[in-house]
């Protein structure tokens, strides 16, 4: 196929304008699966004669995908758009293309930039532009007489690893509006501009989140708040409270491999997993009751808060087992009765739930005798 090879510093990529109905044949439509969460819509939710619905959840899930789950009403909107587009292009911005295949480019004649360009054996990841395409399916299947006048303009990326398609991804997306906190945590791991105190971070609650032995396993919701499992805390928040205990090693993590940020993260998730099984037999019968607030976000949030406070030196961590922390914390036995929901807002009256995360921080100190 005829396509403009461009480059820019050390990266060479190329631009093709694909006939619709012929492009749709090469690209793979994936979405990001949480498996245990059953997000993703099965055949038996699939409303009567819904196709969009039916493609949705016909398509490929993977956990180690990066793109997002479609959405119906996205598809819906954009098909409508192609339906009233008449003097404006449907599609004028470009979809951007991956394969990890080396595709080969031969140059026309004494025009080094322009030329045939090998397309690859298998089908393209989509990058940006999963919606837009999966509106083109369903509108060109509606409008056959006008597939054959659609030209879609495309980006094609080759001969990387698949980090580097998830790496151009986030920068595409992360702002707030483009792809929820939950969403971009899962992927710094594989972010190579990402700071080495984040992406150990979000190591440890990966780890709290599919670790057999994690008392959170689970608890935290990845979805961004849609999950329909009972959940105790959003990714994102949790996040957040270790990223400020990991932040204070920041500068010695610069040196760091990503081996060695591996191992540490290990070695952090052993000793929140320490502290929370104490936890939980230290609550009782209120860990993880729905009449009380022992498991909630502001309370988890405290707790990690608590933790970081003494186990603020991984090289000490291994002093820290479940014996210790239940030892630590055994008083908090005395506090079940003030962490009732019931009056639980007026007990830890408060502006906002930072304040209120506070609170609970400074009680559980007091409780537990530490200065």
């Amino acid at each position: 196929m005829l396509a403009t090879q461009i480059r820019q510093k050390d990266a060479t990529f190329y631009f093709v304008s694909y006939q619709a109905e012929d492009l749709l044949e090469k690209v793979r439509f994936m979405s990001r699966f949480y498996g245990e969460q059953g997000e993703v819509i099965s055949e038996e939710e699939v409303p009567s004669g819904d196709e969009i619905a039916a493609f949705i959840g016909g398509i490929e899930k993977s956990d180690k995908a990066f793109q997002r789950r479609l959405s119906r009403r996205k598809i819906r909107a954009i098909r409508n758009f192609y339906e009233t587009a008449v003097t404006q292009p449907p599609i004028p911005g470009t979809i951007l293309l991956f394969t990890n295949e080396k595709l080969e480019f031969e140059p026309l004649g004494a025009i080094k930039n322009a030329g045939n360009l090998r397309e690859p054996q298998d089908k393209f990841l989509i990058i940006d532009g999963q919606h837009r395409l999966a509106a083109l399916k369903f509108y060109i299947e509606d409008k056959k007489e006008e597939a054959s006048s659609i030209y879609v303009p495309c980006m094609i990326f080759d001969g990387k690893t698949e980090d580097f398609a998830t790496e151009m991804f986030v920068i595409i997306n992360s702002t707030a509006t483009r792809i929820n906190k939950s969403h971009l945590i899962d992927l710094y791991e594989k972010v190579a501009w990402e700071s080495k105190d984040r992406k150990l971070a979000a190591k440890i609650v990966q780890r709290l989140y599919e670790e057999p032995d994690s008392p959170l396993r689970y608890k935290i919701n990845r979805l961004g708040g849609r999950s329909r499992q009972e959940k105790w805390i959003l990714q994102a928040e949790l996040f957040n409270e270790i990223h400020k205990w990991t932040l204070d090693s920041q500068k010695a993590l610069e040196k760091f491999s990503a081996n060695e940020i591996n191992k540490l993260s290990e070695i952090y998730y052993q000793t929140i997993r320490d502290f929370f099984k104490a936890a939980q037999q230290v609550w009782g019968e209120t860990w993880g009751n729905k009449d009380y607030m022992v498991t909630k976000p502001v309370t988890i949030k405290a707790m990690i808060r608590f933790i970081s406070d003494i186990a603020f030196e991984p090289e000490k961590f291994q002093n820290f087992g479940v014996d210790y922390w239940k030892k630590t914390i055994a008083s908090w036995e005395n506090l079940q009765k003030d962490f009732r929901c019931d009056g639980f807002y007026e007990r830890f009256a408060a502006k906002g739930q930072i304040e209120r995360v506070g609170k609970i921080y400074r009680e559980l100190k007091r409780a537990a005798g530490i200065e």
